[in-house]
């Protein structure tokens, strides 16, 4: 079966591989003529980068590009980036990479014709209104991953590098125009991170499940999503060039992504200040940190994970599904606690303070505070 399409939903989409060969026609349809190609420093000599490169200067749409990206992007990272952009006399980026360069580009587009600072629109109330959406340059957006689905965001995620906070920045036009989803990119990702941004798509379906707003759309995509995640991370893990897997994949994270306008919850609320206090892999923290959250929120879901399950072919109903999110993060050897990936319970109470103001909090299915997500913490850094 050939896995390819194009899809207007949630936005345009070229879904199949090799089709990274159409970025000069999606920069046309963007409207965009001066290309920045954005992405992060550990993507940028290798030959995915060079290859969409090539392809835009041999269309005649030069080879700019911008790296100063860390893996949890910062403020500073934004202000050189925007500066890159401008000094260059550029028309609109092109967001390349994980999730930091996918964050970063659209970040770029977004706050290159704003006035105001960048946290004047963090994801509060209808903060979003007070940018200029007539000043947003268009964006393209090109996954070399398969996890955070950030190509079909309409948000980017940026640490203040003072308070090492993560903050969630929205606007509804900092959605791709065109998107490039091109299996073939993620085939040079190491078994590591395979599990890694698998496991974040994987959350992104499970905390949507779990969100108790209504939006049926999003629960029958969080579902489909999680179906492909058990079925073909596994494969993709095993072997990096089974093409059929990586794609399904790269569906599943976009779906993950799509499906958590739903809601995110305590997952999330957690991982986002371990990630930045810690710099921890942002999808590896958040499998290690979902059991702990499938107990907590279970008075609240296990019905629905009935459901699930069951759709999932997992036996057991909601203690099949646990058994099976713990199960599953083993087979990547996935660590069972925080501790592993450096994190410590040193500033337990003002990573409590920090997770209980973000914006995740208010997706949970059992309302969250700093006493029960201090206690989640502690279980979580072991």
């Amino acid at each position: 079966m050939t896995l390819t399409g194009n899809w207007s939903y949630p936005t345009a989409i070229k879904f199949g591989a090799g089709r990274v060969a159409e970025l000069p026609e999606a920069c046309a349809q963007a409207g965009i003529e001066r290309p920045l190609l954005i992405t992060d420093r550990g993507l940028a000599s290798l030959p995915v980068t060079a290859t969409a490169l090539d392809v835009l200067d041999g269309a005649g749409l030069g080879r700019a590009l911008f790296a100063d990206v860390d893996s949890n992007p910062t403020e500073k990272n934004l202000a050189a980036g925007i500066a890159t952009y401008k000094d260059g006399g550029h028309d609109g980026v092109i967001a390349f990479g994980g999730g930091s360069g996918l964050d970063l580009g659209k970040l770029v587009a977004f706050m290159a014709g704003q006035a105001r600072p960048v946290w004047d629109f963090e994801d509060i109330g209808d903060w979003w209104t007070r940018a200029d959406a007539s000043r947003i340059a268009p964006i393209v957006a090109v996954p070399t991953t398969a996890g955070t689905g950030s190509e079909v965001g309409r948000a980017g995620v940026l640490t203040n590098s003072e308070t090492h906070e993560k903050k969630i920045i929205f606007h509804p036009r900092i959605m791709p125009s065109v998107v490039i989803c091109d299996p073939e990119l993620t085939v040079g990702m190491p078994p590591a991170i395979t599990a890694g941004t698998g496991l974040d798509a994987f959350a992104h379906c499970v905390e949507a499940f779990s969100s108790p707003h209504y939006h049926p759309m999003s629960q029958g995509i969080a579902l489909e999503g999680m179906r492909l995640v058990k079925d073909y991370l596994p494969r993709a893990y095993a072997d990096g060039a089974d093409i059929e897997a990586r794609a399904h994949m790269m569906s599943a994270a976009a779906m993950g992504a799509t499906a958590f306008a739903k809601g995110l919850g305590a997952i999330h609320a957690i991982s986002h200040p371990i990630g930045a206090v810690f710099n921890t892999h942002h999808g590896t923290t958040n499998a290690i940190c979902m059991p702990a959250v499938l107990a907590f929120n279970a008075p609240a879901i296990r019905e629905r994970f009935d459901t699930a399950a069951a759709y999932l072919n997992i036996p057991g109903g909601f203690e099949g599904f646990q058994a099976f999110v713990q199960d599953f993060n083993d087979s990547f050897s996935i660590p069972r606690t925080l501790s592993a990936l450096g994190a410590n319970a040193d500033e337990l109470d003002k990573l409590a303070e920090m997770a209980s103001h973000d914006p995740s909090c208010g997706g949970n299915p059992i309302p969250l505070d700093r006493d029960n997500l201090r206690d989640l913490l502690a279980a979580c850094i072991g």
